[in-house]
């Protein structure tokens, strides 16, 4: 009997999903994309420009058999459903597969969900619809824009600079972090001091003088100040409030990778990681079950039953004094809203409930999101807080401290966000009006430049610039390591001279398009397509018009950064040698290229592995043309003995052959032995 289909991206979403669905329907995953842009046609983009930009798409090589076992359950079914991610990516996964395996409208529905649960996935089959072509349009100009930027200014870059690649993403978030360190180099930082009055129980610092501010430059300044002061101090004014402290609102995909930065010590890619699986679906002791909602949102908004579901179990749990409130978020621009912030997919599955069948890292993110979604729907925490005005000689001292009255949402945050108390002592009860200092103290200080990025402040300032979607923020930081163009130095972004040399080149011939301005407007325009406002090969004829004139400039004008100079003479025509850049690295050759085509082979130091078992030679660790590692022997090529896999010098108990180690396992280079 033919059952109806469920097509989902992932693997890990199949069992659960299926699960939930039951016997009529049949749940199988594409694996993520199954085709992409070819390289075809001018500059191998793929697209063809002249023509509306109109897309070449070729199926990936590496998903031809599975096309091929999906068009097989496809025509054994009575109906399919795309059931991809819930953003544009999804939906663009959706349209390939509706086109790669000749679906038909009336055969066919789209259908999302924000969370992989039973009434989740259930519900979503109530809302079935078509593909939205205004989502896959928008995703699909993003995907062009990418390409035509990708390989253009690529190539550019790897002819003239000692750079591999640009992109419109990255070279603007390399650029925030090449301006920063200009701005901490530029930075002259400058002397100050500070005067302090130490009591008993607390301390005052000076920050007025006849009651406007006041700023000591020099020493020099500071010993004034303290040769004009007592230790007798008369209380000026003491002032009490009750103050609330709100809540932050749940996580959005950039405030959980700040969060998990700061408080986890996790790279943004390590987080996006562990979320995917926390979402996937865990298996629990009787079910599998996502933990979590959607994890590339850019929205704080719950869900009206979460939000009920969390009210009750507040009052049930803390008490009703407890209980809080639905904060309104003012939306701000390039927000798509499209679905909630990430959250617990049900509040009773609390973190230590669950702890058992999660990682340690994993039961750490998680309780993370639980408790940031818990606190966002707790009562405020209420502080009394109270400043001191001291007064000694016309210089006035402020003191201040705060307790915690009520702890609100902080009961369930607090590992997370702490709130500093300091006891001040009843000031406002003394009868004399008059205090007497310990000591009075002047401490040196020197105005500090701008912080370099960490993975979290650079996420926060592309939020913030409108730069990219939460999908490409942990990508766009893991290319620009990769790429050389930056380092790590105590977990912060610091720009090579190969980063600084590009993102100067860039900006000499590009600063129209590789500026924050233009790439936020781009996010705009790709809204506006996703809301079907605008057309989409409208907006590429216009960045292209804006594009390819800087870049043909660029070709012509840019100079070619001059090839390194290694001191050696080439010993076939005598031209300087040079260090130039191939596909698998750094390589020495004639500067005279290319009448002169002599390459330099440099002694490589052979690292022995075993005894070659066909000779007295050595087995050795080499590296392929295309720079993959093999084990051979060194007696080539009068012995070609050869192996993929690290060779362990002992022998297969069943043929007598080598035994290899792949990855963790070990086995037999010949029969299927695996010890």
């Amino acid at each position: 009997m033919a059952k109806k289909l469920v097509i989902v991206e992932s693997p890990a979403k199949t069992k659960a999903i299926g699960k939930y669905l039951g016997n009529d329907y049949k749940v199988v995953s594409s694996k993520g994309h199954v085709r992409d842009l070819s390289t075809k046609g001018k500059f191998g983009l793929g697209v063809d420009i002249e023509n509306g930009f109109k897309p070449d798409y070729i199926n990936l090589k590496d998903k031809k058999k599975l096309i091929e076992d999906l068009k097989k359950e496809v025509s054994k079914s009575n109906f399919v459903y795309l059931a991809t991610d819930p953003d544009r990516e999804g939906e663009a996964i959706s349209w390939h597969l509706y086109d790669t395996l000749g679906l038909k409208d009336s055969s066919y529905d789209r259908i999302v969900f924000n969370e992989i649960t039973k009434k989740a996935v259930n519900d979503s089959l109530k809302h079935a619809r078509k593909i939205d072509q205004n989502l896959v349009n928008s995703q699909e100009t993003r995907r062009i824009l990418d390409r035509i930027i990708g390989f253009r200014l690529s190539k550019l870059m790897q002819s003239k600079t000692s750079g591999k690649s640009a992109g419109r993403v990255q070279s603007v978030a390399l650029k925030l972090i090449v301006d920063r360190e200009r701005e901490i180099e530029a930075f002259q930082s400058e002397e100050y001091w500070t005067v302090h009055a130490i009591f008993p129980d607390f301390k005052a610092d000076l920050f007025q003088y006849n009651h406007k501010k006041i700023e000591l430059k020099k020493e020099l300044d500071a010993n004034e100040v303290l040769d004009r002061l007592s230790n007798t101090f008369k209380i000026d004014d003491v002032e009490k409030k009750t103050k609330t402290k709100n809540s932050r609102p749940p996580f959005t995909t950039s405030t959980l990778q700040q969060a998990s930065s700061s408080t986890l010590s996790m790279t943004s890619r390590k987080t996006m990681m562990i979320a995917q699986k926390l979402y996937e679906g865990i298996e629990l002791e009787d079910e599998t079950v996502g933990l979590i909602t959607y994890m590339r949102t850019d929205s704080t908004r719950l869900s009206n039953d979460f939000i009920q579901d969390t009210f009750r179990y507040i009052e049930s749990e803390y008490g009703k004094d407890y209980v809080g409130f639905v904060k309104k978020e003012k939306k701000t621009e390039n927000v798509q809203d499209a679905h909630e912030a990430i959250r617990p997919t049900s509040i009773t599955r609390t973190p230590d409930s669950v702890k058992a069948f999660l990682s340690h890292d994993e039961y750490k993110l998680y309780k993370l999101i639980y408790n940031r979604a818990l606190a966002s729907l707790m009562a405020p925490a209420k502080l009394n807080h109270t400043t001191a005005i001291l007064d000694n000689n016309n210089y006035q001292f402020k003191a201040t401290g705060q307790v915690v009255i009520f702890d609100g949402y902080l009961k369930v945050y607090k590992d997370f966000e702490s709130t500093k108390e300091d006891i001040l002592p009843p000031l406002d009860q003394y009868q004399s009006n008059i205090l007497v200092a310990k000591e009075i103290t002047k401490e040196q200080h020197f105005t500090q430049p701008p912080a370099r990025y960490t993975e979290a402040s650079l996420v926060k300032a592309m939020e913030e610039e409108g730069i990219g979607r939460p999908s490409t923020y942990s990508p766009t930081m893991e290319n620009i390591k990769n790429r050389g163009y930056v380092t790590m130095v105590d977990k912060k972004f610091v720009p090579t001279e190969v980063g600084i040399e590009v993102t100067d080149k860039l900006q000499e011939y590009f600063n129209n398009i590789i500026n924050l301005e233009y790439t936020s407007n781009m996010e705009t325009d790709l809204d506006k397509i996703a809301e079907g406002k605008a057309v989409w090969n409208k907006i590429l004829e216009k960045f292209y018009r804006d594009f390819e004139p800087s870049l043909q400039e660029a070709f012509e004008k840019m100079e070619k950064k001059e090839a390194e100079k290694t001191g050696e003479d080439c010993p076939e025509c005598g031209s300087p040698l040079v260090i130039r850049k191939g596909r698998f690295g750094e390589f020495v050759a004639c500067s005279n290229y290319p009448k002169c085509k002599y390459i330099k082979s440099e002694p490589r130091e052979e690292k022995e592995i075993c005894d070659c078992p066909n000779c007295d030679g050595k087995i050795i660790e080499k590296k392929s043309r295309r720079g993959k590692i093999f084990y051979g022997c060194n007696h080539y090529p009068q012995c070609k003995t050869a192996y993929w896999d690290k060779p362990l010098g002992q022998f297969c108990p069943e043929c007598g052959k080598m035994l290899v180690q792949k990855n963790k396992k070990i086995k037999c280079s010949e029969c299927q032995y695996e010890k």
